[in-house]
């Protein structure tokens, strides 16, 4: 079995509608809103095909890939204004390319340490909530 055909994030099933919302393509990637927001702002930058990590791109993969981060970063960063942004590329047990991108506030949640991935005090928002979300990103990438 490939993993194209097992992973979340290639097949984008009910898992990962169930974690995320999407809100925009973009040309290396999917950038998701992750639903748990304990981190107001909390996105995902998802690789457009399976690659388990930045060694298995080509380089002009890895530069639109890069290019694709610092965009989505641009745009939360001017949504959410936070003091600092944190990135995780974590693939433990997920073995697919993807950024998590973590805004962080002074005297917020976990603020002077690296963000939690699943933190204890979730936050869950209004299906009008996320969709304010997802269209003032999708407004300022």
């Amino acid at each position: 079995m490939s993993y194209e055909s097992t992973c979340f994030h290639c097949t984008k099933d009910q898992r990962l509608q169930d974690l995320m919302i999407e809100i925009a393509e973009l040309p290396q990637s999917t950038l998701y809103l992750f639903k748990e927001q304990t981190y107001r702002g909390r996105c995902l930058l998802s690789f457009k095909g399976h690659k388990g990590g930045l060694t298995e791109l080509e380089p002009k993969e890895f530069t639109q890939y890069m290019q694709d981060l610092a965009q989505a970063a641009k745009a939360v960063q001017k949504v959410f204004n936070p003091q600092k942004i944190n990135y995780g590329a974590y693939s433990d047990t997920l073995a697919h390319l993807h950024f998590h991108i973590v805004p962080k506030y002074e005297n917020g949640y976990s603020w002077g340490s690296t963000f939690e991935m699943m933190p204890e005090n979730k936050m869950w928002l209004s299906e009008t909530q996320y969709s304010q979300l997802v269209e003032s990103i999708r407004a300022n990438l």
